[in-house]
């Protein structure tokens, strides 16, 4: 690979370009990959809680990663997360709500996007993804709740860490028997093609991490500027949203909104509790000035996300605008503090 990466740093100010079309191929890669697997085994609110965000959120993790084995600051990290997690539950869920409105409950009468046939009444498969989805937003909200209160001395360290990425383990390891329980009920296996999708999701995990490092580096050795070190966790985490939101668009235009909602609250668990923890468990974290504004935003979309879908099994297009604007709220609180 080093061969590589010298050809395109030799391309002098191109280099941050191709680097960046470097990790979105590798995100398009790691996606292709997961598409293929949700028809075999892994299907609609557990392949967006279980495998989605581990692609999808792949450049969270690998850059924590290298922010703890290099010691740089944990405020990065933190801010990495945030930015990540609101603009998933903000903008991110917003915008294809207002395009194609997300309703988890279909009505009666009314087709599926592309279909031409008339969409059923809600069923016990309909109600098990909602309930499955508010399960998950409901994890959203322990996970918000506990890096905050874990945070509230203005540091997270070895102990929190270890509770944080306790916290993430344990969910994980609830959906892996998920899954096995729905495949001994359907007699379905995994089948040869898992290693062959699994190898190529590495390959993609591996992309991820030479961009990333690559880019990380580069941002770094600007001082002055928006784009320079001073905004690296903002930077970085507005990077690391666009595969999920192509993810959104995508399931959203097909007309699968529990995927548009599942595969962005999965990949914020990724981001918190784990990737904070990772870091914490390397570095003591000092969380940045606006953690209690974003963590409030944050905390304040899953809800309206929960309620809406709990009570009306959607989130309808004007929601879809107050979520945009949420959004804005915290670009000016957190950038003009």
């Amino acid at each position: 690979m080093q061969p590589a990466i010298h050809s395109l740093e030799r391309t002098g100010p191109l280099a941050p370009w191709l680097f960046l079309a470097l990790f979105l191929a590798a995100s398009a890669l790691m996606i292709w990959r997961l598409e293929a697997m949700s028809e075999r085994g892994f299907e609609g609110t557990l392949l967006g809680t279980l495998v989605m965000p581990y692609c999808s959120g792949m450049g969270n993790l690998i850059f924590a990663f290298i922010m703890a084995r290099r010691g740089g600051p944990g405020g990065e990290v933190m801010t990495n997360s945030l930015v990540n997690n609101v603009t998933n539950m903000t903008l991110v869920i917003g915008v294809p709500a207002i395009i194609w409105g997300l309703r988890v409950l279909p009505v009666a009468g009314k087709g599926a996007r592309g279909s031409g046939k008339s969409r059923a009444k809600p069923t016990n498969i309909h109600e098990l993804k909602r309930l499955s989805l508010l399960l998950t937003l409901t994890a959203m909200l322990f996970f918000t709740g506990a890096t905050w209160v874990l945070g509230r001395d203005q540091r997270i360290d070895f102990t929190d860490g270890l509770i944080l990425v306790g916290l993430f383990l344990f969910w994980q390891c609830f959906h892996v028997f998920e899954v096995l329980k729905g495949n001994v009920r359907k007699n379905r296996s995994f089948g040869w093609k898992m290693p062959v999708d699994l190898a190529l999701l590495a390959v993609g995990a591996y992309v991820t991490y030479v961009s990333t490092d690559w880019l990380v580096d580069w941002v770094s050795g600007i001082k002055t500027g928006f784009v320079s070190v001073k905004h690296l966790g903002w930077l970085s985490g507005w990077l690391m949203v666009l595969p999920n939101a192509a993810l959104a668009f995508y399931y959203g235009f097909r007309g699968q909104p529990e995927v548009v909602y599942t595969s962005q609250v999965g990949d914020s668990h990724i981001s918190i509790p784990l990737c904070v923890g990772i870091y914490a468990l390397f570095h003591t974290l000092s969380v940045p000035a606006f953690f209690q504004m974003g963590i409030l935003i944050l905390t304040g979309a899953t809800l309206v996300h929960f309620l809406f879908v709990a009570i009306w099994g959607r989130l309808p297009r004007f929601m879809g605008w107050a979520l945009t604007a949420a959004y804005g709220v915290f670009l000016v609180k957190g950038l003009f503090p």
